[in-house]
């Protein structure tokens, strides 16, 4: 049984391989409207989430399948202490396929020890964000028309920002990218991320807390809210929330082609005012999403019935 736990799952092949297949849904979508015809998905978010949760049950919904599933913790037996490995054997029973969100780091991996169906990660805390990252490559794909050989700074929450650590990850598999990571020191990338996948690897990476000094270098630019939810302190949130905010004005010394990307949800760290600049491509990688996990989702499907 396939699942998608850590986007190291996938080798580069198969990074490829679903990229070129969620540019032809784009180009094809009518090739694709019945593949998954009979077919359901579960969608198990134990935490809240819009864009995630939303995009996994259009694309299902585009495939020709079909979605159950619940929202929030609160909706299901979580709420009684059933443990999540049997929610997930449960619901494996009544569906072909799980995506599963939960706020503590490790609980997919919980979850595939008796899963009877493939289970992707939608999102472990802190932890991987698999799908987002998929996502991600997809979108720079399209943009740049490559994954090689690019300078991408990444902005913001670099601690806890799961989406972050999944990128840094897929994109050191592609020769030639250089990393700016710009940061509070409180919110600098884990130690563990930087030695074990950077420095192991001698990928060029620079750390700075400086926004507008690193911009001009910049092929992508990778925008990330302070996240709340990950803090134990208030007052330490409240201090570092508003450490970075993209306006117009940072952009000036900027490349021309320069790619603003962001996860979403955005607070206030990119301003609306930046909406309307064409290198902002944050809600086309929103778009991106729906195309991306359709194609994995056809992937995961096959390989459970081959």
């Amino acid at each position: 049984m396939r699942h998608l736990i850590d986007i190291m799952d996938l080798s580069v092949k198969e990074l490829d391989e679903m990229i070129e297949v969620a540019k032809d849904i784009i180009a094809h979508p009518d090739q694709y409207a019945h593949k998954c015809d009979g077919k359901k998905l579960a969608t198990l978010f134990f935490e809240p989430s819009t864009r995630t949760r939303l995009s996994f049950e259009a694309a299902m919904y585009e495939l020709g399948g079909n979605v159950l599933g619940f929202s929030e913790a609160q909706s299901s037996s979580a709420a009684k202490g059933e443990s999540v490995a049997d929610t997930v054997r449960t619901v494996g029973a009544y569906a072909d396929i799980i995506a599963m969100r939960h706020p503590k780091e490790g609980a997919p991996v919980v979850g595939i020890r008796r899963s009877t169906v493939p289970l992707i990660n939608a999102g472990d805390g802190g932890h991987n964000h698999p799908t987002q990252t998929l996502t991600d490559l997809l979108t720079i794909s399209r943009e740049k028309g490559k994954l090689e050989g690019l300078t991408i700074g990444l902005c913001g929450d670099l601690k806890f920002g799961r989406t972050v650590h999944s990128l840094i990850n897929a994109m050191s598999r592609y020769p030639g990218n250089k990393f700016i990571l710009i940061s509070p020191d409180e919110l600098r990338i884990p130690e563990y991320l930087k030695y074990e996948t950077l420095e192991k690897q001698h990928i060029e990476y620079v750390e700075t807390d400086d926004l507008e000094d690193a911009m001009p270098q910049l092929d992508i630019l990778y925008m990330t809210r302070v996240q709340r939810e990950r803090f134990f302190n208030e007052q330490d949130y409240l201090r570092l929330k508003d450490s970075y905010i993209l306006t117009p004005e940072k952009l000036e010394n900027a490349k021309e082609d320069l790619s603003i990307l962001h996860p979403l949800p955005r607070v206030n760290e990119i301003s609306v005012a930046v909406d309307d600049d064409p290198r902002a491509r944050y809600f086309e990688q929103v778009r991106n999403g729906k195309f991306i996990r359709m194609a994995l989702i056809l992937k995961l499907l096959e390989e459970a019935k081959a």
